[in-house]
């Protein structure tokens, strides 16, 4: 439990703080580097698209089978193949070490001295998954202190956007439904951005392509972040002036 005194900044996982794209190079040792980059691209695609239809059908499978499937389904859609299971198994492995972004270090570094914050990671991984990355990924492991709380989706067995998802997180957090709105959420991902406005949590839209908001599901300021950021060290001081 956090205190709720505290600042609560909830930062999405994949995409946010780990590149999704940079599996590219574990699959560039298969297909090359041209080839890896489709592939890695349609494997999240499909890898998104899996948790929303399963949310649609009321129907869960934990993130890792979900991350399996779809690497087939990819690999099937581009007309390629792996030579074995064990090259399966080691793109899986691989999953649980994705690279940081550039500016996640320098960032969270700065979290560290940061007393009234409570800093926590919120995914739609499973612990195991989620574990693995923060406690020995090369490039996350060095700041998994400074996370207060890993909050997944298992116990809910529903994925983002899915309302109970947020709520879940705010019951972690010793929040009450509507105390919503003294969270942030901190994701390089419009789906999970929109998906916490609409249950009352501010969110943060990190725009590292600077490409800006276009996302138009929802009108109106329910359906924009509170605040957007090119990179990941402007939400300390973002979050603490708003």
């Amino acid at each position: 439990m956090t205190s709720n005194e505290n600042t609560i900044i909830a930062f999405d996982l994949y995409g946010t703080l780990l590149s999704t794209e940079s599996i590219a190079k574990e699959l560039a040792e298969h297909f090359g580097e041209e080839k890896a980059a489709a592939v890695a691209a349609t494997w999240r695609k499909y890898q998104l698209e899996y948790t929303w239809r399963l949310n649609s059908m009321n129907q869960y499978l934990p993130f890792s089978t979900i991350t399996q499937r779809s690497l087939h389904h990819t690999l099937s859609e581009h007309g390629l193949s792996l030579p074995s299971e064990e090259a399966i198994s080691s793109l899986m492995s691989a999953y649980d070490s994705l690279s940081i972004f550039p500016d996640v270090g320098p960032a969270l570094e700065s979290l560290a001295d940061q007393a009234t914050i409570t800093p926590v990671i919120f995914t739609n991984g499973t612990l195991d998954m989620v574990s693995n990355s923060v406690n020995h990924s090369p490039d996350l492991s060095p700041y998994s202190k400074i996370f207060k709380d890993i909050v997944t989706v298992e116990e809910v067995k529903r994925f983002k956007p899915h309302p109970e998802v947020y709520f879940h997180l705010a019951r972690k957090m010793g929040k009450e439904k509507e105390r919503m709105g003294e969270m942030w959420l901190v994701s390089g991902n419009p789906f999970d951005v929109v998906g916490a406005k609409a249950v009352g949590i501010k969110a943060v839209w990190v725009d590292r392509s600077g490409g800006g908001w276009v996302d138009g599901l929802i009108e109106g300021e329910n359906g924009r972040p509170d605040l957007v950021v090119r990179e990941l060290g402007e939400v300390v001081e973002a979050v603490s002036g708003a």
